[in-house]
C-alpha cells in the first residue's frame, strides 16, 4: 500500500485490537494455535462449551475411586441365594445389601437374574416376580427395595452444613408394568427425607434413569457404622404414603408425601422389575458406572454377610479342639471383618463333620451352634460326635452339597 508523506511506524496489533468473536474458527489454519500458544488461565471453564469435552477427550484422566456409595451396584454378588421364592415379608432374601421391604403387598420371589441391558457391561440384574396379586393395598402396605448405608462413609457429604452437598442416583431399570415410580432418600439419623419421581415409558424395555438430589443442609449424620442414610426405589405403597403432596425437597418426614403417584407393582402376576447398575455419587450428573473387580466387590459385601459353604470335597472350615469323645469346639475365622459381631445361622448340624482319631473316618454332628466371638472370628460348637479325643486337634468340614454357615452383620 503506497503513503502520502512520511510512512507511520508500525504497531504490534494487540488481542485488545480485535472485537471479541471477528475471528471465526474458518479463518484459522487448522495447525495455527498450538499448546504453547495458550497462556495458563487464559481459558476459563465458562469459556468451553458443555458439548466441547466428550468421553473420548478424557482418556486418561482418573475418576475418583470408590465414588459409587453403593456396594454391589452390579448385581455381582449374591451369597444368601441366587433365588427365593413365596416371599411375604422384610428381610435379606438373595441379593447382598439389597433388603426387601414387602409389607404385606403381594407375594414375590426375588433372584439374580442374567437379563441386563445390552452393551452396558452388566452380567446381573436384580429380578422381583410378583406370584400372588394385591390390587387393592390396605392402606399402610408397602413394597420397596432398601439399601442401608453407614454414616460413617457418608461424611464427606457435609450434611447438615451450608456446604452441603447434591447427589445423583442412576441404575438401569426394566419393567412389565410402565408408569410413575419414586426414588427417595431417607435420613434415619434426623428423620428427615426427600422424593423423586421417574417414568417407566415402555414395557419390558432397559431405560436408564438418574435422578439428583439436592445437598440437605439440616440435621449432620452420625459419624458412626449404623445406618444413616437409606436408598429407596419404591415399588407400591398404600394410602399411607400416597395421599398428600409428593415431597421433592428435603423435610422432615410425613409419611403421606412419601410416594404420592406411585404405581402398584402388585396389581398383576404379570408384573415383574428388573434393576441393575445403581450408583450414588456426589454431585449433580451421573458419570459412567463403576465397575469392581469381583474380588474387591465380594470382599465390601463380607462386611456384612459372609456365607461359608461346601466349595471343595473337603471344604474344611476349621480347626477344632475336642472336649470329650462326642464334642468339639472350633473356631471360625472370617474373610473380612465384619460391621458388628454377627449372628450364625447353620443350615443344619448334620451338615457338619469332623475328623475323628482314625484316619479318614468323619463323624456326623447332631448338634450345632455359634457361640461367642468378635468382628473376626466365631466359635462352633458341635455335639453329638464320636471318636473324639480330648484335648484333641480335629480337622472340620461342610459336607453336604448345600450346607453353609451365614454369618449375618447387616444394617
Amino acid at each position: 500500500m503506497g503513503f502520502i508523506g512520511k510512512q507511520p511506524t508500525p504497531v504490534p496489533l494487540t488481542a485488545s485490537d480485535i472485537t471479541d468473536g471477528i475471528i471465526s474458527t474458518d479463518k484459522l489454519a487448522s495447525n495455527a494455535v498450538t499448546s504453547a500458544k495458550i497462556t495458563d488461565g487464559s481459558i476459563a471453564t465458562a469459556d468451553i462449551a458443555d458439548s466441547a469435552v466428550t468421553k473420548a477427550k478424557t482418556t486418561g484422566v482418573v475418576s475418583d475411586p470408590f465414588r459409587n456409595l453403593i456396594i454391589n451396584g452390579d448385581m455381582s454378588i449374591s451369597q444368601r441365594a441366587t433365588s427365593k421364592s413365596s416371599i411375604t415379608g422384610n428381610g435379606y432374601h438373595t441379593l447382598d445389601r439389597y433388603h426387601l421391604n414387602c409389607d404385606t403387598m403381594g407375594t414375590w420371589t426375588m433372584s439374580q437374574s442374567t437379563d441386563v441391558p445390552t452393551g452396558q457391561g452388566f452380567a446381573k440384574s436384580l429380578k422381583l416376580d410378583c406370584t400372588t396379586a394385591d390390587a387393592s393395598p390396605a392402606s399402610a402396605d408397602q413394597l420397596k427395595i432398601q439399601i442401608k448405608l453407614e454414616g460413617q462413609n457418608l461424611q464427606f457429604l457435609k450434611k447438615g452444613t451450608s456446604s452441603a452437598v447434591s447427589t445423583t442416583l442412576s441404575f438401569w431399570v426394566r419393567s412389565y408394568k410402565t408408569g410413575t415410580y419414586i426414588a427417595r432418600l431417607e435420613d434415619t439419623d434426623n428423620s428427615r427425607n426427600i422424593s423423586k419421581s421417574y417414568t417407566i415409558s415402555s414395557a419390558d424395555t432397559w431405560e436408564k434413569k438418574e435422578i439428583t438430589f439436592a445437598g440437605d443442609t439440616t440435621g449432620t449424620l452420625t459419624n458412626d457404622f449404623n445406618n444413616s442414610l437409606v436408598v429407596e426405589l419404591i415399588l407400591g405403597a398404600g394410602s399411607d404414603f400416597t395421599s398428600g403432596t409428593l415431597n421433592t425437597s428435603w423435610n422432615s418426614t410425613t409419611n403421606a408425601n412419601v410416594a404420592v403417584g406411585q404405581v402398584n407393582l402388585a396389581d398383576n402376576t404379570a408384573n415383574d422389575f428388573y434393576v441393575t447398575g445403581i450408583q450414588l455419587e456426589a454431585g449433580t450428573s451421573a458419570s459412567d458406572f463403576e465397575f469392581l473387580p469381583h474380588t474387591v466387590n465380594l470382599k465390601r459385601c463380607q462386611r456384612y454377610c459372609e456365607k461359608i459353604d461346601k466349595s471343595t470335597t473337603e471344604s474344611v472350615i476349621c480347626l477344632g479342639q475336642g472336649t470329650g469323645g462326642s464334642s468339639v469346639f472350633g473356631r471360625v475365622y472370617f474373610e473380612t471383618a465384619k460391621r458388628v459381631v454377627p449372628s450364625g445361622t447353620i443350615s443344619a448340624a448334620s451338615d457338619i463333620q469332623v475328623l475323628t482319631g482314625s484316619a479318614s473316618a468323619w463323624s456326623t454332628a447332631s448338634g450345632a451352634s455359634v457361640q461367642a466371638g468378635d468382628e473376626r472370628t466365631m466359635r462352633l460348637a458341635l455335639t453329638g460326635l464320636s471318636g473324639m479325643t480330648t484335648g484333641g486337634c480335629h480337622e472340620v468340614r461342610i459336607n453336604a452339597s448345600d450346607g453353609s454357615i451365614i454369618y449375618d452383620a447387616e444394617i
